[in-house]
């Protein structure tokens, strides 16, 4: 395994599933693009988000708010129309709901939450810019049953079979449950957004039917999580109702889990600034369908 600086493929800033061998590069991008006068994050917590890869908001909603989108929730997890949409992705194994993809076109509720400059305003001054949503979806994470999320970095695959450019996006994911140390939380490892891990393995067609479920192409070699956990450690997040996380699109993350009787739950949007708009996918046949990947690249808000 080595550690380079760039790749010949000018095209290609960050060539992945191209290789037989693993590869770890430094990132060529900026991970802040504002300034603390553009938005509601102050300078030294854009310090840290720059540092780290991301930030956290004790309470981003109010319980009142919380209530609401939990009243959401489990409307469409009910709903047989939502049921048979193939944007509702079930767990691997059984009919449990796993997520419910574009939730913001799906859901007028959520479509608040998503203009809602307490969540669009904070993403506008990270990335620079305006922004869209590439992807929106809430995460149901079931007491005894809800299965992990395995060790990624969003930007792999959303640059492998989406065509993201460059690393100018950022998701945030909105607790609707408790976040406790047992029961499946998000674990990051600060520091990770800085270095690219590019995977093995050929993209096969129409592989989202399966990675939504359980991914495996595309998931980053022990190796290479080793070296990463080594350097920067493991940092996880807790958390009430309406607390929110802020992480950088190439943040290795994941989850473990959930065999208690409290169940996870989340809404998590990705905003990807409207100057790093998809093309072409880099190491995929075909784009993935747009409620996975966006190709409506219009601003929040406009």
């Amino acid at each position: 395994m080595s550690i380079i600086e760039s790749h010949p493929d000018i095209n290609d800033a960050y060539p992945t599933r191209v290789s037989t061998e693993p590869t770890l590069l430094y990132r060529q991008d900026p991970v802040v693009y504002g300034a603390p006068d553009g938005g509601p994050i102050d300078g030294e917590t854009l310090d840290s988000f720059e540092a780290n890869g991301f930030l956290s908001i004790d309470q981003l909603v109010s319980p009142e708010e919380v209530e609401t989108y939990r009243a959401e929730l489990r409307r469409m997890s009910s709903d047989p129309e939502v049921l048979a949409d193939e944007r509702t992705v079930t767990e691997h194994g059984t009919n449990d709901v796993r997520s419910i993809f574009e939730i913001h076109k799906i859901s007028e509720v959520f479509a608040e939450l998503v203009r809602d400059p307490r969540v669009v305003g904070r993403a506008r001054q990270i990335l620079g810019s305006d922004v869209y949503v590439h992807q929106s979806r809430v995460n149901y994470k079931p007491g005894f049953t809800g299965k992990d999320f395995y060790w990624h970095s969003d930007f792999e695959t959303w640059h492998a079979e989406d065509g993201m450019p460059r690393m100018r996006a950022v998701s945030i994911s909105i607790a609707l449950t408790e976040n406790f140390v047992h029961n499946g939380g998000l674990m990051i490892m600060p520091g990770s957004h800085k270095t690219f891990v590019a995977c093995v393995g050929e993209t096969p067609a129409d592989h989202y039917k399966a990675s939504l479920k359980s991914q495996e192409i595309g998931t980053p070699d022990p190796g290479s999580l080793s070296i990463l956990a080594d350097k920067h450690g493991i940092e996880l997040f807790t958390g009430a109702a309406g607390s929110a996380t802020m992480f950088d699109c190439n943040c290795m993350h994941g989850s473990n889990g959930n065999i208690t009787p409290f169940p996870r739950s989340n809404v998590f949007v990705v905003f990807n600034s409207v100057e790093n708009t998809c093309g072409e996918p880099f190491s995929a046949p075909s784009p993935r369908p747009s409620f996975i990947g966006a190709r409506d690249f219009t601003p929040v808000g406009a």
